[in-house]
């Protein structure tokens, strides 16, 4: 089983990793009685093996994701207008920990996978072809820390020194000798629109939709709140700017467990969950049958808390020699503080509403 832990998707070299690497191969499923049998070192092996896999069991393709998918091929993967005329945007926003990240991942391979399929590893002059570029924004962004990161995507020799302006004349060029045609932005919400670098940053996303054959793909939390969409005021309200005419907003929420259709939704996600568990002593069908309401409780419906709680439980029954997820072993597991946070609220509630 390929370990893809030591790279970074900021990187071209991370990126192409992920993108050439083969899908992760289930480890076989042994009885209790062949894991008893094992020495040290098969054992080791074989823990191991079921460690990655538990670990990277693959994206679940929920309905939100191929709705988000559905709109993301109709906006980007459409985008085929010259270059001299600027192409529509999607902006991606929703709490963390829903899995965004992770859909655009999925997105960005499948874009990139059709890119090199329909036109080449090599551009018409020689070039490498790199369709996607993905960066970062972190602490309190400038432009120049903007422009640097897409150099520094492609260890380009001048991201180390220059102005903001230097950069992004590099970063143009380099755009254009690798043909990008999509350019993914995350957690924007680091920008600051209020502030003066956070002004200039966001004119110079304007700036990168109007002068680079790209499609931009941005993600963040509470990007419409934050003012992505607004610019200047006139008479104490803020007005929609050019960013909101180009840009599809697509908003991502929790799991919901309030009307028929989203338990049902929530019992086939946990289901296809269980179908991927390598453990010899767990019954199959006890997390959707018996134990979706408990993981909806610790999870509060978030995909990304459900996944830490799944893969750390896994971890704990192969590490004591359990091999099967009980409600008793998770209630040993510990996830993000929101979760367990809004769990004990809930608690809390139930108690005061049902004393004794």
């Amino acid at each position: 089983m390929s370990d893809m832990q030591n790279l970074s998707i900021g990187t071209k070299e991370g990126w192409q990793r992920v993108v050439a690497a083969p899908p992760q191969k289930r480890p076989a499923l042994l009885t209790m009685r062949k894991i008893q049998r094992m020495s040290g070192s098969e054992l080791a092996d074989y823990n191991k093996e079921r460690r990655l896999w538990h670990g990277n069991m693959g994206v679940l393709r929920t309905l939100a994701l191929e709705a988000l998918h559905e709109q993301l091929w109709d906006t980007i993967g459409s985008n085929a207008q010259d270059g001299a005329r600027a192409k529509g945007a999607v902006a991606i926003e929703g709490d963390s920990n829903l899995g965004k990240s992770t859909a655009v991942e999925l997105f960005a391979k499948e874009f990139h996978q059709r890119e090199i399929l329909e036109n080449g590893a090599l551009t018409d002059y020689g070039h490498e072809r790199h369709p996607v570029v993905r960066v970062t924004l972190s602490g309190n962004p400038t432009v120049r820390d903007l422009n640097g990161s897409l150099l520094h995507y492609f260890n380009h020799a001048g991201r180390l020194r220059g102005s903001a302006g230097d950069f992004a004349r590099r970063a143009l060029d380099v755009f254009l000798d690798c043909e990008v045609r999509l350019l993914i932005i995350d957690d924007l919400h680091f920008l600051r629109w209020e502030s003066a670098d956070g002004t200039k940053v966001s004119n110079q996303l304007k700036y990168l939709a109007n002068d680079f054959p790209i499609s931009m793909l941005l993600v963040g939390v509470g990007l419409t709140d934050l003012g992505l969409y607004k610019q200047g005021r006139t008479f104490g309200k803020a007005v929609l700017g050019p960013t909101a005419r180009r840009t599809t907003r697509y908003a991502l929420n929790p799991f919901g467990d309030k009307e028929p259709a989203q338990r049902r939704e929530w019992r086939t996600v946990v289901k296809a969950i269980e179908r991927k568990l390598v453990l010899p002593n767990h019954v199959d069908g006890t997390l959707a049958r018996s134990l979706s309401d408990y993981l909806f409780d610790r999870s509060t419906g978030y995909m990304g808390s459900l996944i830490s709680l799944i893969t750390r439980g896994c971890a704990r029954a192969v590490r004591t020699g359990a091999e099967g997820l009980t409600e008793g072993l998770l209630d040993q597991v510990r996830i993000d503080v929101a979760a367990e946070t809004e769990r004990r609220q809930t608690a809390k509630l139930l108690r005061d509403c049902y004393p004794g």
